[in-house]
């Protein structure tokens, strides 16, 4: 009877699971709504009386759990990605030039035939994880900074498109599946007429509501709310010998899998075709049901995706073609100018507030005085304002004819507004600059503010407002003034107390064992970034040897030119900077030096450089990306299929259709003990230079 009983349980669910991929997947519902409610009562009965056969993945579990009191983080197996932006068709047409372009290098030819590249909306929600195991539901993590994101597994599992499992056969074990989840227009229009009707306050724009839907403690409360998921691609897959070779058809695979895709998407041939597709897309926009704020192209074919490869932040076979900007007309109240890190004296326009691009805005970057000619800018002109997406309000234009007779000009400042030192403006520049250095206070707070970023010299504990009390009160001067705080001085100051006084000189102590590259980006060096920095660490090996070197030496360098090569020059030219750099040493700021020649021939003589490894099965000592990484940091170049090119593969435990390919292509086929070994020796070979280059 028992048996009977689960097995019309097991059915009623999958009837149930159907009729949600028809309804929310397919939009094309295949029972009336009174059916499939008795469908889900049938269900829901079944499992009162038997409550031990509720699981996880039952239609019923969609009405959220008991609030958390956090959400925990969650790292993400492989990064989520930004992508880069294109504008206009010029910025589009140079993005197809570049895919050719490093495909040409390749394969030693020039591609001639036309790129099939995959179009798709690009929705204005929130990009989130999906990871399947066996084809459940385990873990769902919002894309938080590309590295970790937050886990909202239970809110997740009350939206009506997210498959509890997966639908059909022939999925991975492990499967990482990467989405958007939005609000439809109808669903945010509804959603604030209902708070509207109570007398609470609505919301602003679908994409902040869907973020705020997300992130509830409560998932009963997400449950509550109209939020979609559409898929837009995978992760991490354990087996992507199951997967089709092509983006487009990928996505297709989802959708039999339970997952909503986009129905616009289109593949396409060449890049004047994804021109015309964001035209058609562009003429449609306010017609379709959810908000979408570009189209995103992608190259279609796996396998020139992983020769294409990624930059530090982005892929290099995708790009997002932004619509243009929404725009509002508003006041120029006034101009204020501020001072950053560098000295640069910037015009911020103060504006009557104006709701644009989905949000209210009352501030917008002028750049430079330029551009306030170039606009002819006055006081107290009608201007309009253009906010796309997440970017920075910018004032576009001056509507002329609304000017009134009290208009006044705007004067270039010629002091500083922070110290009253003089300003001026180098040659070939369009920025103006405080002469003062590091004696303008506005400068040395945010330098100081650079210098214990977490990429510099990482010293947690220290926020502006302690950063601006201590400057104010003359506790410090520069960033070496630093390392001789005490803590009585900091257990003093508001907000911090003895805790948190402790915890930051730590802080200050650990700092001084740092690496060269590290050490030459938090002296914040104008036009050195984090990849620049590196560049000269590998390069010289010594700090002495960079304070000495000349144009010539510099231009040598990876990364730097011209200007740049001028700004490193002057930067260790200036007798005060030397003195703060000296200070710092003498306060026990120290880190590894090498001779160059030897480090330069360590890069390129790593011990897998040139080698093509993959990793594959599970793993006991550590995990697949933990090996991935290592191997990488020796040289090799880590795959995610294999091919002739394959020279290893790593086998854990089940490891699967990867290891029946290597070994039909006598691929030399390593167990982790082995991997480990190997990876081991050639450790030890390289590990007294790893500090030069983190």
């Amino acid at each position: 009877m028992l048996n009977t009983a689960m097995a019309h349980l097991d059915a009623i669910k999958d009837q149930l699971r159907q009729h949600n991929h028809s309804y929310y997947i397919l939009d094309d519902p295949s029972i009336p709504d009174a059916e499939y409610d008795r469908l889900m009562q049938q269900l829901l009965v079944i499992e009162s009386v038997h409550p031990q056969w509720v699981t996880a993945d039952s239609p019923s579990q969609r009405v959220g759990d008991k609030p958390l009191e956090g959400f925990q983080q969650v790292t993400h197996a492989l990064p989520m990605l930004s992508l880069d932006n294109a504008f206009d068709g010029d910025d589009l047409r140079e993005f197809d030039r570049r895919v050719r372009e490093r495909l040409s290098k390749h394969s030693d030819r020039a591609i001639e035939d036309p790129i099939i590249y995959a179009c798709e909306p690009k929705l204005d929600g929130i990009a989130v994880s999906l990871t399947y195991e066996n084809g459940l539901l385990v873990t769902a993590a919002t894309r938080g900074d590309g590295s970790r994101g937050e886990d909202i597994t239970q809110n997740m599992r009350t939206l009506d498109s997210v498959p509890l499992c997966l639908l059909g056969k022939g999925w991975p074990a492990t499967l990482e599946v990467r989405g958007e989840v939005y609000m439809p227009s109808a669903g945010f229009e509804a959603l604030n007429t209902k708070l509207a009707a109570k007398g609470l306050k609505t919301y602003v724009n679908p994409r902040n509501t869907a973020a705020g839907s997300l992130r509830q403690l409560d998932s009963k409360i997400t449950a509550q709310r109209p939020l979609e998921l559409c898929a837009y691609s995978i992760g991490l897959v354990s087996d992507d010998n199951t997967l089709p070779q092509q983006h487009f058809d990928i996505l297709h695979q989802l959708q039999v899998w339970g997952f909503k895709i986009n129905a616009e998407m289109r593949r396409v041939q060449g890049i004047e075709a994804c021109l015309d597709y964001y035209q058609t897309l562009a003429s449609r926009r306010t017609h379709l049901a959810y908000e979408i704020d570009g189209i995103v192209f992608k190259v279609d074919q796996l396998e020139l995706q992983e020769r294409l490869g990624f930059v530090a932040r982005a892929p290099r076979w995708a790009i997002a073609h932004k619509f243009p900007a929404q725009e509002e007309m508003t006041g120029l109240l006034k101009v204020d100018f501020q001072v950053g890190r560098t000295g640069a004296v910037t015009p911020v326009a103060r504006l009557e507030p104006v709701f644009v691009g989905g949000v209210t805005v009352s501030n917008a970057t002028l750049h430079n005085m330029d551009e306030i000619q170039r606009l002819d800018l006055h006081l107290g002109d009608t201007v309009i304002v253009r906010r796309a997406g997440d970017v920075i309000p910018k004032v576009v234009q001056v509507v002329l004819e609304r000017r009134p007779a009290s208009a006044e000009a705007i004067q270039t400042p010629t002091t500083c507004p922070i110290c009253e030192g003089p300003v001026e403006r180098e040659e070939g520049e369009a920025a103006l600059r405080c002469v003062n250095g590091l004696s303008c206070g506005a400068q040395i707070v945010q330098a100081i503010k650079h210098f214990v970023s977490r990429k510099a010299m990482d010293i947690d504990g220290l926020g502006e407002k302690q950063v601006q009390a201590l400057v104010e009160t003359g506790k410090i001067k520069h960033v070496a003034d630093l390392y001789a705080l005490d803590h009585a001085v900091l257990a003093a100051m508001e907000r911090m107390g003895e805790k948190s006084a402790s915890n930051l000189l730590s802080a200050l102590h650990k700092s001084k064992s740092t690496s060269l590259a590290k050490f030459l980006f938090s002296l914040g060096i104008r036009e050195v970034g984090e990849a620049t920095a590196r560049s000269l660490a590998m390069h010289y090996g010594r700090l002495t040897n960079i304070k000495v070197a000349d144009i010539e030496s510099l231009l040598a360098v990876e990364d730097v030119g011209p200007i740049v090569a001028n700004r490193i020059l002057h930067f260790f030219a200036d007798h005060d900077t030397l003195t703060i750099i000296d200070e710092l040493q003498r306060a026990g700021v120290h880190w590894p030096e090498f001779d160059p020649v030897e480090v330069q021939s360590h890069q390129q003589n790593l011990p897998f450089k040139g080698f093509s490894f993959v990793v594959t099965g599970t793993l006991s000592s550590l995990s697949r990306d933990e090996l991935k990484s290592q191997l990488q940091e020796l040289g090799a170049k880590v795959a995610s299929s294999v091919s002739k090119k394959t020279d290893y593969l790593v086998a854990g435990e089940k490891a699967g259709s990867k290891l029946i390919k290597a070994q039909d292509l006598q691929v030399t086929v390593l167990d982790e003990s082995q991997a480990l070994s190997l990876v081991a020796n050639a450790l030890e070979q390289v590990s007294k230079f790893n500090q030069v280059v983190e």
